[in-house]
């Protein structure tokens, strides 16, 4: 009994130091072993240095003075009783334990955020009732508001609650105002293995709200196109809802009209005076909220810039610009240009051009040249080596044999696994687009960057360059900036183009800045989307930052302009836009084809914007000096614009003319200009003069450059406000610009594999969180509470034979020993 009781003290000590004993301390002291596909362990094996001292101690006690009635023999069966249970304890104190795995049920809960944002008051409120069903379900519901009244940084919430191989469920309509996008979240989820689920209820109030678009700077008498948009919700119950809309231009009514709830109204308004217009939009409606019911939008107008348009030919497109510019003609350029906003020179020989001395000045000076193509310039009109073609974004002569450096930086990442066969697809039908005479390189990427193909040529390496493509493998969070800095270090020091392949959801936001350095460092990026839904906006972002181009996953053949080559020679029907993203050519629709075009190819660092049908450059622009240069090398037999000068291949004319000018008002002193802005949403006055602006009430301005003042204004009401020369408009927050579930919503649970639920699915819910929480894990058996009930029966077992002995009259001795 002493000796058990001994034990049991020094078990007692032993849990005691193992209760105050830091799990991080025992950790690494920790012993295991593989067995019988089942892990054994021993979580505290120090504590098994107490076995010899406890058989030193059970011998000592039950041998030491061993002068009574007990034979040598039982002696021996008690020391050998006592130390198994000594042996028992002490292995108990360790800690043993077993990991196998086996199908578990797991912990499942379900995490409910919710959207209590006044976009989303307009809906039923279900997210109480849901709780209350899911948890009758048997599954425990955690529930957490993540947006209210005016701010909804639902992807924010989002991303905080995202867990590894975890889901959440988001009941809201799915407009975000502020904080990062859904598919910024959705790019971490799928980095997680996490799912996004979401309930958007329907609506159940009635909501309107206007808008109105259009140009925010524009000339005296020239014709402006707006457009007046409602929108909002209706619920389920009301057939048809509408609203009466009323526009006006300084207080004056321009559009009436009756509209649904997806409705619009275009009115076109032309302005006869100069300065800041107001054109006011509002609904009678009896909806919700009457905030958004009126929607104000400044129009500054000035007058025209002065053109100077320089022919020696009688071209229609002098007319043309006539109608929307104050425009000066003349058969050579003057020595004075300073009263000119751009200088037009249309099918003219170079030694007819004039004092190009001056032109070069004026444009270096922040002038622009539009340089129009015929019969009588470029090749024809000895442009080579002049000085008016060094000003000019393309050169005279073919330039398409030209070897280019091409590194392919493919995305590989989680974000692109489900949409990679899409992604290898679209990689070799870039890679088909390219002549045999570049030099093209690999690099896969998803967290790093992996080179899947050095820069070699392309023609005796095109099928073995394809081959490794289609090898590719998916996995991986996304950071596209990894990817392109991996495409820069391959091409080393050399310069050369980045075609960057991927659906553009990143998680991390540096890749703009790095395309910002590879464009100063002579290499741009050119992006391709991919996937269901692309992330565009950061991949136009990438390809501007970088002075490259956007192009959809269906847009491939306009690598074959620009990388054809000889032997991938571009074969199209009319003109085709190459850079849709420049603003010479966005929102651009070409339908004519005037059929000839100079033999001309881009310089280096230019912009190629459309092509001819051959692939010959058609519209180009670069900077140069601190002014803007295009050219248009397409024209007719006749050598007129031809159809061009009609809509709507007219807008191509009207930009390229409106890029080169530039801002009309950069040769006015004294001038303030200031953005529209939305309720307690910062903008910014720039003030142009000689001397910083004081007195203005509310306003503080800093220098920002020799004559340039700048000074922000956080407007507290909505309404128009006048401030210097000009005023601007304050509208309703966005909060009130959107309402019913929205296309990030779906997308958002579409990309990350969660499923769109209805209010009434709270069973589905819940099954689906336990079916998450279930699967094959590892599970932890802790066997301490074994040993010692091992140990209290083995002593049991040998106090009753001890005493069994007694009672039988086999010994005399009280202990039971024979």
């Amino acid at each position: 009994m002493a000796a058990l009781g001994s034990a049991s003290a020094a078990l007692t000590a032993l849990d005691a130091v193992a209760a105050t004993t830091p799990a991080a301390a025992t950790t690494p002291l920790a012993w295991t072993v593989e067995a019988a596909g089942r892990t054994l362990g021993i979580q505290r094996p120090l504590f098994l240095v107490a076995l010899p001292v406890a058989a030193l101690l059970a011998w000592a006690l039950i041998f030491r003075g061993a002068d009574g009635t007990a034979g040598r023999r039982s002696r021996r069966l008690l020391f050998a009783s006592r130390f198994l249970v000594v042996v028992l304890l002490v292995v108990a104190a360790a800690g043993p334990y077993t990991v196998t795995t086996r199908m578990t049920d797991g912990d499942p809960q379900v995490t409910l955020l919710v959207d209590d944002s006044d976009s989303a008051a307009v809906t039923e409120d279900v997210a109480s009732q849901l709780a209350a069903d899911i948890e009758a379900e048997g599954v425990p519901v955690t529930t957490s508001t993540v947006a209210r009244g005016e701010e909804s940084p639902i992807g924010d919430a989002v991303a905080a609650n995202l867990r590894p191989d975890g889901t959440v469920v988001l009941v809201s309509d799915g407009r975000v105002t502020s904080g990062r996008s859904l598919a910024s979240a959705t790019t971490l989820a799928r980095d997680l293995n996490a799912t996004v689920s979401a309930v958007a209820p329907e609506p159940t109030d009635t909501e309107h709200y206007v808008t109105v678009s259009g140009p925010s700077k524009t000339s005296v008498g020239v014709e402006n196109a707006f457009l007046a948009q409602v929108d909002g919700v209706v619920p389920d119950d009301v057939e048809r809802a509408t609203v009466e809309l009323v526009v006006e231009v300084d207080g004056e009514a321009v559009a009436r009209e009756t509209v649904n709830t997806s409705g619009a109204v275009e009115f076109s308004q032309t302005f006869e005076t100069t300065g800041t217009h107001r054109v006011t939009a509002r609904i009678e409606s009896d909806d919700r909220f009457q905030t958004n019911d009126v929607f104000r939008k400044t129009v500054r107008v000035v007058e025209p810039p002065r053109v100077l348009y320089v022919s020696r030919g009688d071209y229609p497109f002098r007319d043309y610009l006539s109608q929307l510019y104050d425009v000066e003609t003349a058969e050579a350029v003057p020595a004075d240009l300073s009263s000119y906003h751009a200088v037009v020179l249309q099918d003219i020989r170079a030694e007819d051009v004039g004092n190009t001395d001056a032109l070069q000045r004026f444009v270096i000076d922040g002038g622009g040249l539009l340089t129009v193509g015929g019969r009588n310039s470029f090749e024809n009109g000895g442009y080579d080596g002049s000085s008016l073609a060094s000003m000019l974004p393309v050169t005279t002569g073919e330039g398409t044999s030209q070897q280019t450096n091409l590194v392919f930086a493919i995305d590989v990442s989680g974000s692109a696994e489900s949409g990679m066969r899409v992604q290898k697809s679209v990689a070799l039908d870039a890679l088909d687009q390219l002549g045999d005479e570049n030099q093209v390189g690999i690099v896969g990427f998803n967290y790093r960057a992996y080179e899947v193909s050095p820069l070699r040529p392309l023609g005796p390496n095109r099928e073995s360059t394809a081959d490794l493509i289609r090898r590719l493998q998916s996995g991986g969070a996304t950071d596209i900036a990894v990817g392109l800095e991996g495409a820069a270090q391959q091409l080393g020091d050399r310069r050369g183009t980045i075609i960057l392949i991927s659906d553009g959801h990143d998680r991390f936001q540096d890749a703009a800045t790095v395309a910002d350095q590879l464009g100063r460092d002579g290499v741009r990026v050119i992006t391709i989307g991919t996937g269901p839904s692309p992330n565009e906006q950061t991949l136009r972002t990438i390809a501007r930052a970088s002075g490259g181009n956007y192009l959809r996953a269906d847009e491939t053949d306009r690598l074959r302009i620009l990388f054809g080559g000889s032997n991938r020679q571009y074969a199209g029907d009319g003109l085709t836009v190459v850079d849709q993203n420049d603003f010479v050519t966005a929102g651009v629709e070409l339908t004519a084809n005037p059929g000839s075009v100079n033999d001309v190819s881009v310089r280096s660092g230019a912009n190629f914007l459309v092509a001819a049908d051959d692939g010959t450059p058609a519209v180009a622009s670069w900077r140069y000096g601190l002014g803007r240069v295009a050219t248009i090398t397409t024209y007719a037999g006749d050598g007129t614009l031809d159809g061009l000068l009609q809509s709507p291949d007219s807008l191509l004319l009207t930009k390229s003319t409106n890029y080169v000018i530039g801002d009309p008002e950069r040769k006015a002193s004294g001038v303030a200009e200031v953005s529209d802005t939305r309720l307690d949403q910062p903008t910014t006055v720039v003030y142009r003069g000689g001397e910083r602006p004081r007195g203005v009430e509310g306003l503080s301005f800093s220098a920002v450059s020799p004559g340039v003042y700048e000074a922000t204004v956080v407007p507290t009401e909505t309404g128009y406000r006048d401030v210097l020369d000009t005023a601007f408009a304050v509208n309703y927050p966005v909060e009130y610009a959107g309402f019913g579930r929205s296309a990030a919503l779906e997308a958002a649970v579409s990309d990350s594999g969660g499923t769109m639920y209805d209010p009434e699915d709270a069973a589905e819910i819940a099954a689906s969180a336990r079916d998450s929480a279930a699967g094959v894990q590892p599970v932890r058996d802790d066997w301490a509470a074994a040993f010692v009930a091992a140990a209290f029966l083995l002593y049991l077992a040998e106090v009753l034979v001890r005493r069994l002995q007694v009672y039988r009259g086999r010994t005399q001795s009280e202990g039971g020993l024979i």
